[in-house]
């Protein structure tokens, strides 16, 4: 027998991070703090199309599940990626997507 994906005492937890995680906004908001490194709201804004209330909407969203952190300087927000793990788990799904995609029989 193999061991769970999750253990059941964080399977709520699991849920709901993977929950934050699975939103186009906030994948890109974490795109360009992974390329980039600490933006501020403003850079954030401009690299992902996202009007102020929306992302800070998403980003308070991400810190509070613990995937960025905030650093404040003056008025200026500044966010970075807080939890290293997550570009592993994206890279795990966009790399299986790659492969699906190459595959003969893949639909479009």
């Amino acid at each position: 027998m193999k061991p769970p994906l999750v253990p059941d005492a964080l399977v709520e937890r699991a849920a709901r991070r993977l929950k934050v995680l699975g939103h186009p906004v906030r994948l890109r908001l974490l795109n360009a703090l992974r390329a980039h490194g600490e933006l501020s709201v403003q850079e954030l804004m401009d690299l992902t199309e996202q009007r102020q209330a929306n992302a800070s909407k998403h980003l308070g969203l991400l810190a509070r599940e613990g995937i960025v952190r905030r650093r404040k300087e003056g008025i200026n927000a500044f966010y970075s990626i807080a939890d290293p793990s997550i570009a592993g788990i994206y890279l795990l799904i966009s790399n299986r997507l790659n492969e699906k995609a190459a595959e003969p029989d893949a639909a479009p």
